[in-house]
């Protein structure tokens, strides 16, 4: 078995969509990004390739890259499924917690969890998501951005 950890933030500004676990959330700010922003989504690509030792995601999409611009993460997500696989790893479970003051964000959880699982090929059992503010703290606490967290524990085929 191997575990990884990955990690996410992005600034909040206006006039773009807000793009969480590949839904997108009614909100008056967005992420900024070169992709679609998708803190939860980048967190856990992070954590699957980490977990494989395959580097991040920053590595393998990079933002210099215009093929990325703008692209649904997940359509990374599903490339980093690819990558893990030809390594010889699975996927047991996936465990993320998502940081934001606004919106609140647990009527989205099941879409969530149902995308990331749909494009892992695996149970919603094994997609964990939760949500926290930070108590009005720091970046996350004045709405400057989002920040997301995951672990990944995969195991050899």
């Amino acid at each position: 078995m191997r575990v990884g950890i990955g990690h996410d933030v992005h600034r909040l500004i206006a006039d773009r969509k807000l793009i969480l676990g590949g839904v997108d959330i009614p909100h008056d700010k967005g992420l900024a990004g070169h992709s679609d922003a998708d803190v939860l989504v980048h967190a856990v690509c992070d954590a699957l390739l980490g977990a494989a030792g395959l580097g991040d995601i920053g590595l393998h999409f990079p933002d210099t890259d215009d093929a990325f611009k703008d692209i649904s993460s997940l359509k990374l997500l599903h490339r980093t499924l690819e990558m893990i696989r030809e390594e010889g790893y699975g996927i047991i479970n996936l465990d993320a917690t998502i940081f934001a003051q606004a919106p609140r964000l647990g009527p989205y959880r099941k879409a969530m969890e149902t995308n990331i699982a749909e494009i892992l090929e695996i149970g919603k059992n094994r997609v964990n998501i939760k949500f926290t503010t930070t108590e009005g703290l720091g970046f996350v606490g004045r709405g400057e951005g989002i920040r997301a967290d995951c672990i990944a524990l995969l195991n050899e085929h």
